[in-house]
């Protein structure tokens, strides 16, 4: 064993240099908050959360409730516009038997004018041709 001792020198044991330590009067001291303020804080956030949660469902609701009031407005017009064009067409027939052949003729034998024969019609020409 003594030739292996001679192969090894005898080394010191090597220890961790020590870190410096910092100053610790350098650095602040955190403030000490208290547990109370800690759950009042815990307590705080989801009823905020709630709350704005709150506020965006009622204003989801608020426009539903104009989108169906606009809606039952349009149909209220939409069936207005159908009665009126049934209306229309009404007194468009109307008009249109009123202003018919038959009864313009008679109408005319009760005033007491009579139609024209054929024979008898001549046109009269207001504008003479130039040439």
């Amino acid at each position: 064993m003594a030739a292996v001792d001679s192969w090894f020198a005898h080394a010191e044991i090597a220890h961790p240099v020590p870190k410096p330590r910092r100053a610790t009067a350098a650095r602040p001291k955190a403030p000490v908050r208290s547990r109370r303020k800690q759950a009042n804080r815990r307590v705080r956030l989801p009823i905020v959360w709630m709350t704005l949660f709150a506020l965006l469902l009622a204003g989801v609701v608020a426009v539903n409730v104009a989108v169906l009031r606009a809606h039952v407005a349009v149909s209220k017009l939409d069936q207005e516009r159908a009665k009126l064009e049934a209306q229309n067409q009404a007194l468009a027939s109307r008009l249109s038997a009123a202003s018919s052949a038959p009864r313009v003729e008679a109408a005319a034998r009760r005033l007491g004018l009579v139609q024209a024969p054929a024979a008898s019609v001549s046109y009269l020409d207001l504008m003479p041709r130039s040439r």
